[in-house]
């Protein structure tokens, strides 16, 4: 059966055996192609996580649905804390998260220069209606930021009848309840989004208080629709910090201390988002989205010396459009334009005097550390053509991107205390460099190649580059000697080759990648900003969901994979060229046993594990790894009423959720919770 591109089809839930015998596995995305279209045939990867394995998870941290794609490791801090990793070893440092784009409905979560590590809780996965990764800079869609991919949360479209009460309990204070209200006018629809957290939490003095709200409406003309969506997002929390000591996270007294107790973070966003799609005809579409950001977010930084306060903030207003033409067959040509205007904001103080070394005390000032604003600038024209041959399947692509950053330094430029006088011991740690202009300029080429070698089997290939222009962090937070950051942009050589399909009970991905980084940016060993680093990244994934009996199914997504440094750069008096970078396990892999054991109770259990890996770029320490085991079922009492419950952590593991090396610190921990359950319950009528 020849399959097109611009197929729509229904994907299946998680425990849906008999949709999958009738072999109906296939998934659509919106992220490859910012229209529906059929995952399989496409010369990249999308995974896919749905709302009905949302619903059985429940997660409290988006970490915990993220298990189920292979290549991705998002490692929990505190509260709704991450650092995220995808086909990368874990990013970490002031622009790190420059190098993973995060969108809700295919809009980024914040604009290109201003990324912030944990970006996704602004988004409402709470209420999502699946989960979107696409793996490697594999699209002319994406540009900045998106070098190892994409996690792209998809909200419901809520403006159609229906009425949604629901609530989690769960262990150490967890509360949340949920909302969720629509009314179909014909060709108009409005609705609604709601949820309401509450964490007392695991450990000493730490709690999340948030609230999230999605409103939606929908005008359906007769060639004009037009879908309209707001998002906020609120975050209270009180952030527990790294405990300390090789393996002290086996200790539970000292797993469950806060040796931070003053640490908080403060957030708040706004989206506002219209999408207006018009048909001209059955060959010709257009597609405009304006948006509106705006955010800031204030927290205390006590993972430096001095413990100083941070308050950042920007609005902007952004477009995406594009042009769709079908040509002959399935084949389509896309050509877009993407822009974006951004003003940010960035203040870091310090109250009171810094306490620690007397070099401590003489170099981190009191008072004003960096106070400055940017208003950056992005246009990003591209184009796309799917060429259907028969078989073959041609996607060729490229987006030309240009970032420019004007920034004002609202204090006196250079080394100095906020008054200007010059701090003891060699000079005050935090510099400012003088007002000024950057530009960046890229060009990202994208080849792909797709072929159906038999009915619902491909094999694909795929040659594309990306790259992330350098964040304003790195250009304007200088520290030490530093006056200003030479930076150029990192850039990504990917390629890729892979199976995708479906044989019988068997749906399969299977991935091996190549990709080359250089032009990494890093802060060095005298405390500069560079970026004359090169890394490798090789790896292999593995997704399978097999029906092993009508009842019983099994899914697994695994990956193994290399990721070495590739440059000369000695620390500690040892050269890391070769070395594997800190943070990286080789090997992680996530198995689920599903079990349909009436029309009314679906059994799930999960088993994911990671391996060891080095915790300092030397390789001198390193952390153990850990397997976790987790037990969830679901009851359909009522054609109206389900409840869940869930059992984490069931073998009451102590394990680490991300482990560090410091030369200051040593080995360093966040703990992860021992075992706990949730149950919940999700009223619709």
């Amino acid at each position: 059966m020849k399959l097109s591109i611009l197929s729509v089809l229904v994907g299946t839930s998680l425990f849906n055996q008999q949709a999958i015998a009738n072999n109906e596995l296939e998934h659509i995305t919106t992220t490859a192609s910012r229209s529906e279209v059929l995952a399989d045939p496409l010369p990249v990867v999308v995974s896919s996580i749905s709302q009905k394995q949302l619903a059985l998870i429940a997660p409290t941290h988006i970490e915990q649905a993220l298990k189920q794609v292979a290549g991705a490791n998002l490692q929990h801090g505190n509260g709704q804390e991450y650092l995220p990793a995808l086909r990368s070893p874990v990013l970490s440092g002031a622009g790190a998260c420059g190098g993973l784009l995060t969108a809700e409905d295919g809009i980024p979560l914040r604009a290109a220069g201003f990324c912030n590590i944990n970006e996704l809780f602004e988004a409402h996965t709470e209420m999502a209606e699946r989960i979107e990764v696409l793996k490697g800079p594999g699209s002319a869609l994406y540009g900045s930021n998106a070098v190892h991919g994409v996690v792209n949360v998809i909200t419901p479209d809520t403006t159609y009848n229906h009425n949604q009460l629901g609530f989690d309990y769960g262990s150490f204070g967890y509360t949340r309840y949920k909302l969720g209200a629509g009314r179909d006018f014909g060709q108009q629809g409005i609705g609604i989004n709601a949820t309401i957290t509450r964490d007392t939490g695991y450990r000493d003095d730490e709690s999340v208080d948030q609230e999230k709200l999605s409103l939606r409406h929908r005008f359906d003309g007769e060639k004009l629709s037009v879908s309209t969506g707001l998002t906020y997002t609120h975050l209270d929390q009180q952030t527990a910090g790294y405990i300390e000591g090789f393996e002290s996270y086996k200790d539970k007294q000292i797993a469950q201390s806060n040796f931070d107790p003053d640490a908080f973070r403060k957030a708040r966003s706004l989206r506002v988002w219209s999408k207006l799609n018009w048909t001209q005809d059955e060959a010709n579409s257009f597609t405009l989205t304006p948006y509106i950001r705006d955010q800031d977010m204030t927290f205390f930084k006590h993972f430096l010396p001095g413990t100083p306060l941070e308050e950042n903030a920007q609005q902007g207003v952004g477009i995406q459009s594009s042009w769709q033409h079908k040509l002959t067959g399935s084949s389509l040509l896309t050509v877009g334009f993407d822009g974006e205007l951004t003003d940010a904001d960035f203040l870091q103080y310090q109250d009171s005097p810094t306490q620690g070394s007397a070099f401590l005390v003489a170099t981190v000032p009191q008072g004003k550390h960096y106070d400055y604003q940017v208003t950056s600038t992005l246009l990003a024209p591209f184009v796309n053509l799917d060429w259907q041959l028969d078989e073959l399947l041609i996607s060729l692509g490229g987006r030309y991107e240009r970032m420019r950053y004007d920034y004002d330094n609202h204090m006196l430029a250079g080394r100095t205390k906020e008054d200007g006088t010059a701090c003891a011991m060699g000079g005050c740690r935090y510099s400012r460099p003088e007002s000024g202009e950057n530009r960046f300029t890229n060009f990202s080429p994208k080849l792909g190649l797709s072929y159906q070698y038999a009915e619902n089997q491909f094999i694909y290939a795929n040659a594309s580059e990306g790259y992330r222009a350098p964040q304003a962090a790195e250009l304007y937070q200088l520290q030490r000697e530093q006056n200003v950051a030479d930076l150029k942009s990192e850039t990504a050589k990917n390629l890729e080759l892979g199976l995708k399909g479906q044989q019988a009970q068997l749906h399969y991905v299977v991935s091996i990648y190549a990709m080359n980084k250089k032009n990494t940016i890093f802060r060095d060993s005298d405390f500069y900003y560079v970026n004359d680093g090169q890394t490798q990244h090789r790896g292999v994934e593995l997704e399978l969901a097999y029906a092993i009996t009508p009842s019983l199914s099994m899914q697994l997504a695994a990956s193994h994979a290399k990721h070495t440094y590739s440059y000369d750069q000695v620390l500690s008096g040892i050269n890391i060229n070769g070395n594997l970078i800190d943070t990286a396990p080789r090997n992680i892999a996530n198995l689920q046993l599903l079990w349909q054991a009436n029309d009314m109770t679906r059994v799930g259990l999960e088993l994911h594990t990671t391996s060891s890996y080095f915790t300092d770029p030397e390789n001198q320490h390193s952390y153990q790894g850990h397997s976790l085991v987790n037990l969830r079922a679901a009851w359909q009492l009522t054609a109206n009423l389900s409840v869940t419950a869930r059992i984490n952590n069931l073998t009451d593991e102590r394990y680490a959720e991300r482990a560090d090396y410091t030369t200051f610190s040593g080995d360093r921990y966040f703990p992860g919770r021992p075992r706990n359950a949730m149950l919940s319950a999700s009223y619709q009528f």
